[in-house]
């Protein structure tokens, strides 16, 4: 029986193709590899990976990525609106076909200690592979950004858990195994980037908003307009259409309305199935017996 795994790695890089392309191969050529999407993002100078394979083809594909973002990226010329610390900022591993969450969260372990071996990147893990409360939350392990990392690093607390400091151009990594998060944006019918900010602000459970959201505000100047940006890192608890209803119903309150939503990577088909059956009406619904493909 092979266990297959799920890897999404967002890199610091959104901007030059050539780079994103190279990134995207090194992981597209490790055998046992089967890319399944990505997507960049100019304003955000961020491209987003999603892969899979058994636990050995992903730890490598790993670190031949590593490799290529520390040697092609230097986060001291780099700058974006999504927040980074890291060359090869974030690698989150999430069990699908019969794989269970503790061999995620140890195959994630292996990964974290082999970046800083192999390819001199100090990691943090975080989420459910976290040595450490404070280190769970990806806001709270980023927060400051790369340039922030001199400081930090000094405090015993934020020592990474694999090597020592951070890489003078690529900063550190952070990893670690999850459930299933939707990288979610709404697109904004204004350029007011403080209606994208109150929104943001709203939803996300920090602030006291939402189950399970992750939210911040931020201007896309290639498009000029503004945009909420979410993380909803179980639609169990908050489902997706009621993440949509609410950023909706304030952006009209804000006197404008979401103009398209954007999907960065892939989603359960539970949580558009969901979705349907709410804005269909369908009542008594459940995708488990109802849906025909969940039979084949």
């Amino acid at each position: 029986m092979q266990k297959i795994f799920e890897c999404i790695p967002n890199f610091s890089e959104g901007r030059d193709p050539s780079i994103v392309l190279e990134c995207v191969s090194a992981v597209k050529n490790t055998e046992g590899i089967t890319l399944l999407n990505y997507t960049s993002d100019v304003d955000h100078n961020r491209s987003v990976i999603t892969f899979m394979g058994d636990a050995e083809a992903i730890e490598n594909a790993a670190i031949d990525l590593c490799r290529k973002t520390t040697a092609l990226i230097d986060l001291r010329k780099h700058c974006g609106e999504h927040p980074r610390v890291g060359a090869l900022d974030v690698l989150p591993i999430v069990p699908l076909k019969d794989a269970t969450l503790e061999e995620a969260i140890e195959l994630s372990k292996r990964i974290a200690k082999r970046l800083s071996d192999e390819c001199g990147v100090p990691t943090y893990l975080y989420e459910d592979s976290a040595s450490a409360p404070h280190r769970k939350n990806l806001a709270d392990v980023r927060r400051g950004g790369f340039e922030a990392l001199p400081e930090k690093t000094k405090d015993r607390d934020w020592l990474p858990d694999f090597g020592e400091n951070y890489h003078k151009s690529a900063g550190v990594t952070v990893v670690g195994a999850r459930f299933f998060l939707i990288a979610y944006n709404f697109d904004l019918k204004t350029n007011d980037l403080s209606i994208a900010k109150a929104i943001a602000k709203k939803i996300r459970q920090s602030s006291g908003g939402l189950e399970c959201v992750k939210a911040l505000g931020v201007m896309l100047e290639s498009e000029n307009k503004a945009q909420v940006t979410v993380n909803l890192t179980d639609y169990r608890k908050t489902p997706l259409y009621v993440l949509t209803e609410e950023v909706r119903r304030l952006a009209h309150e804000y006197g404008t309305e979401v103009e398209s939503a954007e999907l960065i990577g892939l989603i359960p088909m539970r949580a558009l199935t969901e979705s349907a059956a709410y804005y269909l009406g369908i009542r008594d619904f459940e995708s488990k017996t109802r849906v025909i493909e969940e039979f084949l």
